[in-house]
């Protein structure tokens, strides 16, 4: 059964972030909050974290779309093809933000990754996530949980999502309610932004 640890957003114990962090390099698979939904996540380097990740979510890894966490846009270049100022001026005015950007892959990506044409980059507006990713020193792989109930699309309350997950994944974050609103998605891939679905962030930003 996955270890349920609580953390709290406003200051997150680095001792806790650290335990979290230590099972990601393991290779383990970690339920952790975000500025949207709650994320699945594993170590962007990790394989065989990955091959799990792809088995539970009923996917080839070949065929995943998931997104990087980002602890902030330092990141970008070992992953994205370089992008013009205009891109660029658009994840600054976002990041840290309710947002998934689309954008060109470079010949960098993890092996793992190396066939995709785009990375899905998200850096969002959680002081736990971010903490995680910074600790980590690289970024998490990310999907969202969704819930089948189709009401309420993503489940937000921590001690279900345990009861729910915790013999699938190796930790899961108890960082209080989530939301239910997923992120939205601006593919920039192709330089001029498109909206691929819109979620919590305003669209105000383009």
């Amino acid at each position: 059964m996955a270890e349920f640890i609580k953390i709290y957003e406003e200051n997150p114990n680095p001792k806790e972030i650290n335990r979290v962090v230590q099972t990601l390099r393991k290779g383990g698979l970690v339920i952790y909050p975000t500025d949207t939904v709650y994320g699945l996540g594993c170590d962007i380097t990790n394989s065989r974290a990955l091959e799990k990740l792809a088995r539970i979510k009923g996917i080839k890894l070949a065929k995943a779309n998931w997104s990087f966490l980002c602890a902030d846009l330092s990141n970008l270049s070992d992953y994205v093809r370089q992008i013009d100022t205009a891109t660029f001026k658009i994840l600054k005015r976002a990041l840290p933000g309710p947002y998934t950007f689309i954008l060109p892959g470079n010949n960098n990506l993890p092996k793992d990754f190396k066939k995709k044409k785009t990375v899905g980059i998200r850096v969002p507006d959680n002081s736990i996530a971010l903490a995680l990713v910074k600790a980590l020193g690289h970024p998490i792989v990310s999907t969202s949980i969704r819930d089948d109930d189709d009401v309420l699309e993503y489940t937000t309350d921590p001690e279900l999502i345990y009861e729910k997950w915790g013999n699938l994944v190796d930790v899961v974050i108890d960082g209080g309610y989530g939301g239910n609103v997923g992120s939205t998605i601006i593919d920039l891939s192709e330089g001029h932004p498109e909206v691929v679905r819109e979620g919590k962030g305003s669209l105000d930003i383009l």
